[in-house]
Parts: C-alpha cells; sequence; structure tokens
C-alpha cells in the first residue's frame, strides 16, 4: 500500500552527520526505500503540511530526525499499516520511539495537529497499535558521546548473516576498518566496485609477468582487492545506497575476478614452466588446466546463478541453495520454493566443526588468500592446480544443485502448479 512520508527535522541534531549522512538525509532515504510516494521534509515551517497534504488520502508516515533512524525502525509500521487509525514505533520498554503511521481521517488529524504545532510524541499518546521496532533501528545523537554510540551501533550491520567463517573471521574485521573511514568520505559504494576492478585488473596484469617478484606482487594486489570488495557492501549498507544495480556489479566484478585470476595464474606457469614441465605428454598440460578451468568456472557461473535468480530470487552468490523444496504459495494453485532444511547428523563437535568448515575451502575468499601464500612460497603451479582442482570440485557440487532444482521445478510444472517466489 502507497503512503506518504514526513520528517520532522526541525531539530538541531537533524543536521549531525552518522556514518557519512545527516540523520534528516537517512530518515527521508529510508522512507523512500521502504515505497514512500512523496517525502517532504519539514525544517520550520509546520504551517506548509496543510497545502502538501491538500487532495490527498494516503496513509502518513512520520518520523522524527533527532535522532540516528535506521530501516528496523520504520519497516514494522510500514509492513504492519493500518486502514485507519495510528500505529507508532516502540522500542524494548513499550516507550515511542520516534515513528508513526496514521492511516484514514487520523492522518487527516495527525497533520492538522502537527501543522497547529504539537508534537509527535502528543500524538502518539492516541495510538491504536504499538508495533516493537526491530534491531540496530535508532540512536540518539545529541552529544559527542551519543554520536560515538549512535556510530557503534550502525557498525553491527557491517556483518552480514551469510557470511561465511573465512569472511567473518579473515576478511571482516580488516574490511570494517577500513569501511569505518571510507564511509566518512563523499565516495559511493559503486565507486569502490569500480576502483576494486582496477585494482584486479592490475594485479591480473603483473600475475602474466614471469618473473616471482611481480607474481607476489599480483597475488598481494589481488588480496587486497578482495579486502577492499567487503568495503563496498559495507558503505552501502552504512549509507544506505544498496541497490540491484550496486549487487549486480558488485558480483559481476567477483566473479569475472576469479576466472581472469585463474587464467592469469596458469598462463605465468605456461611461461615459466613451459609445455615440458611434466615430462613430454604429447599435450600442453598448461593450456589444457586453463581450458578445464575456463570451462568449470563459467558451468558454476551459470549454475550458481541460475541457482539464485530462478530460485532464491537474490543478485548474490551468498544465498546458493543446494536442495529446495516444494511448499505452498501464497495463492491458491500455487506453490514456491524453499530451502530444504538441514539434516543434523550426530557428529563428535569436533568432527561437526571439520565438516562445517569443509565447503568453504572452495570459496573465493580462502583461495585468494592460498594464492597469496602459494605466490610468496614461489609455488604458482600449486597455486593454479587449486584453482582447476576447486573449479572441478565445485562444478560437481552446482551441477548437482542444478539439476536438482530443474527436476523440482519440472515436477511441479507437471502437476498444474505455478511455481513462484
Amino acid at each position: 500500500m502507497a503512503f506518504d512520508a514526513i520528517v520532522l527535522a526541525d531539530s538541531t541534531s537533524a543536521t549531525v552527520v552518522i556514518a557519512g549522512l545527516r540523520v534528516r538525509d537517512r530518515a527521508a532515504t529510508i522512507a523512500r526505500r521502504l515505497g514512500a510516494e512523496r517525502v517532504l521534509v519539514v525544517e520550520s515551517d509546520r504551517a506548509q503540511l496543510t497545502s502538501w497534504r491538500a487532495g490527498r488520502s494516503l496513509p502518513v508516515l512520520v518520523i522524527r530526525a533527532d535522532q540516528l533512524v535506521h530501516t528496523p525502525l520504520v519497516a514494522p509500521l510500514v509492513a504492519a499499516m493500518p486502514a485507519s487509525g495510528i500505529a507508532i514505533a516502540v522500542g524494548p520498554d513499550n516507550e515511542y520511539a520516534g515513528a508513526f503511521l496514521a492511516a484514514g481521517e487520523a492522518a487527516d488529524q495527525a497533520i492538522a495537529a502537527l501543522a497547529g504545532g504539537d508534537t509527535d510524541a502528543a500524538i502518539a499518546v492516541t495510538a491504536d497499535v504499538r508495533i516493537a521496532h526491530g534491531a540496530i533501528a535508532r540512536h540518539p545523537v545529541g552529544t559527542a558521546e551519543e554520536r560515538k554510540g549512535a556510530h557503534a551501533l550502525l557498525y553491527q550491520i557491517l556483518i552480514k548473516p551469510q557470511d561465511n567463517v573465512i569472511t567473518r573471521y579473515l576478511f571482516r574485521p580488516i574490511s570494517s576498518r577500513i569501511s569505518r573511514v571510507l564511509v566518512h568520505l563523499p565516495i559511493t559504494a559503486t565507486q569502490v566496485s569500480i576502483v576494486v576492478a582496477i585494482l584486479v585488473a592490475i594485479g591480473c596484469w603483473m600475475t602474466l609477468d614471469p618473473r616471482m617478484e611481480m607474481m607476489i606482487g599480483g597475488a598481494l594486489v589481488i588480496l587486497g582487492s578482495t579486502y577492499l570488495d567487503c568495503c563496498d557492501g559495507e558503505i552501502a549498507r552504512m549509507k544506505l545506497q544498496s541497490s540491484t544495480f550496486g549487487a549486480w556489479l558488485d558480483t559481476i566484478v567477483d566473479e569475472l575476478s576469479s576466472i581472469a585470476y585463474m587464467l592469469c595464474i596458469g598462463w605465468h606457469c605456461y611461461l615459466v614452466y613451459g609445455p615440458n614441465y611434466f615430462g613430454d605428454l604429447g599435450f600442453d598440460p598448461w593450456l589444457v588446466g586453463l581450458a578445464v578451468g575456463l570451462a568449470t568456472y563459467l558451468w558454476c557461473l551459470y549454475a550458481i546463478y541460475y541457482n539464485i535468480i530462478v530460485g532464491v530470487g537474490s543478485a548474490n552468490s551468498q544465498d546458493f541453495v543446494a536442495r529446495f523444496i516444494i511448499v505452498p504459495g501464497s495463492e491458491p494453485g500455487t506453490v514456491r520454493l524453499a530451502p530444504k532444511p538441514e539434516v543434523v547428523r550426530d557428529l563428535p563437535p569436533w568432527l561437526r566443526a571439520i565438516v562445517d568448515f569443509l565447503p568453504n575451502l572452495a570459496r573465493r575468499d580462502f583461495i585468494v588468500w592460498l594464492a597469496a601464500v602459494y605466490a610468496v612460497l614461489d609455488v604458482p603451479h600449486l597455486s593454479f592446480a587449486t584453482h582447476v582442482i576447486g573449479g572441478v570440485i565445485s562444478g560437481y557440487v552446482v551441477g548437482a544443485a542444478y539439476f536438482h532444482l530443474r527436476a523440482i521445478r519440472r515436477k511441479a510444472m507437471r502437476e498444474g502448479t505455478l511455481v513462484r517466489r
């Protein structure tokens, strides 16, 4: 359901900058991202609210911008939008949290009250519904100590739930510190992604050189770009710049980087060791390895993105699902795909830890680190072998998931049901 939004920015705290955004701009951006058709930022003249509302009947979301506002403060209100009356966001102690949504006659009355000088808190007292806000939703910003706390609250979103153990413990501790510096600069997440692509191109160019020092330098540049690659998503989440285009740009850069770096390592080995490194095999093992690596990487790309686009509805390869089940859809005659619940085997804790960790060995984050170690040890052939073997194993794993997804979709269609997300 559509709605309009008002941001009350008549407090001196409204212009406080937290993680690169003024709190008033953050509140307005959140309203737009949640679907507001119009957003009015009120700095002082509340009389304009009457003319702004004239002829409109949509529900109205009101956000007080004297505090750090993040999406979970407002999203539950929009999700539970009342047909009439007032719903307010409340905190853990059931106190008014600085946002309310009014519909029907209550919307007109709320706007009239605001235009007449009433506070949003006074209007919230008349609320029909109280909705608890989500985590990392708000924080005062009036003092230096409060602003420090607001930054700390927002920094909690740097960790994504999908992060694997390698990313969480090897990359985020460093990338998050870089992001906390970059977020205060006038740069966007997309610009960071472009810099990452440039660094990858430089690293690949250096890797193509047969000299060992160039190989090591290229590996370190690629490793550094991977850390910076974590920053674009972190900055997007903190500056509210997340978008479908940004997600796809980040994904495309990641995947093309993996393919390009693998090919460059293989060509480096071809130049350094020559076709007879393993004896006279009747063929060049490096060129065969390049062909196998390229084929398996391209297959993995297709299978993974078929999975997340068709099965999951995502642009993030971290959302890959190995097995699906069919569950009833939200409409009659429809079904949807849902991740198959994991079967937890009764294993000793130490063995369970190993089994859970093993899939991470095939992830790009781990392989990039391993490639840097191989380069420093001057064993690029082991790095190339790791990439190719990892591609073959990954091709088998994602291939099984791909054919499973195709089969389960065909089964649903044969039964005459429409598959929806």
